[in-house]
């Protein structure tokens, strides 16, 4: 049973690490890119991992019609949202979601808090976020909304097919998350660095390899009294 437990704590210390050798390459093209000026944002995209945290300026009007706030997100210890608003792009039929920053949730979530939104030609700058496409929902079913023709306002997820699909425009892949120094429509915008969390992966690996060596010895230990009983 102890060797049997030897090869899980060595697989969970690898993926542990691993997740943090992940951060840390991400944190490096973070960094690339701190002193680089904004790119304007094309109509279409498609390495969509070459705007990953690059710097991104795009031109056009807000549809408040399709905004959404996404649920579940803390503020030092206050409960909120993120405000994503589409930005329909100059001369084109293309939306790229705006990340506007964190507002935070009413005391009942029947309750949503009043968010402004310009209704004129707004200068977008921010840096790109590629939303995860791992995650569930809970609940019922998200597209349950779409099959009423009803829009859903609070959202779990930043699900960008389901986006799409709800929308009568093309949607880029790309999220922009509104510069914290903008002062144009934004919110509270205290972005996470990439690698806010290596040291709790690396503390994590570091224990699984722990109980790994642990385990050893002890198999060891056994293994030898029972030899001199």
């Amino acid at each position: 049973m102890t060797l049997c437990c030897i090869p899980l704590f060595i697989k969970l210390g690898l993926w542990q690490y691993n997740k943090a050798q992940q951060k840390i390459a991400l944190q490096a093209t973070y960094d690339s890119y701190r002193l680089s000026k904004p790119v304007d944002l094309p109509t279409k995209i498609d390495e969509v991992e070459e705007y990953r945290y690059k710097p991104v300026h795009a031109v056009g009007h807000y549809i408040k019609k399709y905004e959404i706030l996404l649920d579940n997100q803390v503020e030092g210890e206050a409960a909120g949202y993120h405000v994503i608003t589409p930005l329909l792009m100059d001369q084109s039929n293309t939306l790229v979601l705006v990340d506007r920053g964190w507002i935070p949730a009413s005391e009942s979530h029947l309750n949503l808090p009043k968010v402004e939104t310009p209704d004129n030609r707004i200068d977008v700058d921010g840096r790109g976020w590629i939303p995860s496409t791992k995650f569930f929902n809970l609940g019922s079913d998200p597209s349950d909304g779409a099959k009423l023709g009803e829009w859903e306002t609070v959202w779990e997820n930043m699900d960008m097919k389901r986006y799409q699909d709800k929308v009568p425009y093309k949607v880029l892949p790309v999220v922009i998350r509104l510069d914290p120094n903008s002062t144009n429509s934004g919110f509270v915008r205290n972005w996470v660095a990439p690698s806010d969390r290596t040291e709790m992966h690396l503390g994590y690996a570091y224990q699984w390899f722990g109980f790994a060596c642990s385990a050893l010895a002890i198999y060891i230990y056994v293994s030898f009294k029972k030899m001199k009983s």
